[in-house]
């Protein structure tokens, strides 16, 4: 498997949850009401970016916490609806 694969399956994994949930952290958080999950999801993505900086500053464990910082992006991604296409466009687009 080509490793930039993953960023798809864990996309995709998450959808499915949120249209399937089963007992998981991030099926709950989404199966909160609108308000309370994407309140619970903003939260996560702002202590993850703190995290990151963090990391970055102290130089200990930045792989794994922009990894954190990516998962939840996803999962805010997949809560909202937003296609995964639309990211990769947009990030093409600023390559031009």
């Amino acid at each position: 498997m080509m490793k930039d694969k993953i960023i798809r399956e864990v996309y995709d994994t998450l959808v499915d949850r949120k249209n399937n949930p089963i007992d998981s952290y991030t099926s709950k958080l989404m199966q909160d009401s609108d308000k309370k999950a994407e309140d619970k999801i903003l939260e996560k993505l702002g202590e993850e970016a703190t995290e990151v900086i963090l990391a970055s500053k102290n130089n200990e464990d930045l792989v794994h916490e922009s990894a954190d910082l990516i998962f939840f992006t996803i999962l805010n991604l997949a809560y909202k609806g937003i296609a995964l296409d639309d990211l990769f466009e947009e990030l093409e687009n600023r390559h031009k």
